[in-house]
């Protein structure tokens, strides 16, 4: 089957008129006349009333329009997918992120993917861990921005930068009165944590645990803003990654962040794409880019 007759007849069924088709498709009246008797005759089926002073489909040309439109539509994609090949660094990314790394980390890293690959375009996808890692495994995204561990045995992981945790906590709080926070000084302390599915939740829990803190299980938060306005309320205290700590995050008058005392509790960012991913050698080079992040941004403000 001719593509371009298939072409032909798509812009024959929208315009309705065989010399505005003839137009916007470049040729002849008689040319694409031709090429949709043909079809016909290929299809063994009349596509379009020729006795109709209005040009009308037929039935079956109502079905076949759809299909060609697809066929169409998907013969694009693969012509942008082999044009991937001359210039890898162009076309679309599809990257996932976890909730409490996008909005921090992003405004620090699209600008420079932006200037360092002007003809790429990212789109973001922002869900839980769980959820990005079987979106790349379907092959839905390109790579994801995660915390590790993320395992699995066809991807390939490349660890960015580790990201130490920060303690929040309410104005009038003993504990704002330390530089730093050490294990101990959280032993009698009921935490604000997120909800279940969150990657941080797990993290900071390991902090309690160690600390032989406890959570404050009647009350779990669904993002790390929300536990910010909780903090700021006095409802408790809980941890953040430190990004969420930094400009451009607007300031609280109400909380006071603190870091922790050695060792520092860390989360580890790195970058993921399949194993098989055509797309390896960009996305290593997006790897090198995000590890060249402001390292003042991984440091604790000074004390104000």
């Amino acid at each position: 089957m001719n593509l371009r007759a298939l072409q032909y007849f798509v812009a024959l069924a929208e315009r309705r008129h065989f010399g505005q088709a003839a137009e916007r498709c470049h040729v002849s009246q008689p040319t694409l006349s031709t090429q949709i008797k043909k079809l016909e005759q290929e299809l063994g089926v009349d596509l379009i009333e020729r006795n109709s002073r209005t040009l009308l489909l037929t039935e079956v040309g109502e079905q076949v329009l759809d299909h060609a439109r697809r066929v169409i539509e998907e013969t694009e994609i693969i012509k942008r997918l082999s044009r991937l090949s001359d210039d890898p660094l162009s076309g679309s990314l599809s990257l996932g992120i976890i909730p409490t790394l996008g909005p921090y980390l992003l405004p620090h890293i699209i600008p420079r993917i932006k200037r360092t690959y002007p003809n790429l375009t990212v789109r973001l996808s922002e869900e839980k861990t769980e959820k990005v890692t079987r979106q790349l495994m379907d092959g839905k995204l390109d790579a994801i921005l995660v915390a590790l561990p993320v395992t699995h045995e066809q991807l390939r992981v490349e660890p960015l930068f580790n990201e130490p945790f920060m303690m929040v906590l309410p104005i009038n709080h003993p504990l704002t009165k330390l530089q730093a926070v050490s294990d101990q000084d959280l032993a009698s302390e009921s935490l604000l944590l997120l909800e279940d599915g969150h990657c941080f939740r797990d993290q900071a829990l390991e902090v309690c645990q160690l600390a032989d803190s406890t959570e404050q299980i009647e009350y779990q938060a669904s993002s790390l803003e929300t536990l910010r306005y909780m903090v700021a309320a006095n409802s408790g205290v809980t941890l953040m990654p430190i990004l969420a700590t930094q400009p451009p995050v607007p300031t609280n008058d109400d909380i006071v962040i603190r870091p922790f005392s050695a060792p520092t509790p860390t989360r580890t960012i790195a970058l993921a794409w399949r194993e098989t991913s055509v797309r390896t050698e960009l996305l290593k080079g997006l790897a090198s880019l995000i590890r060249t992040l402001d390292p003042q941004l991984l440091r604790p403000a000074p004390r104000g």
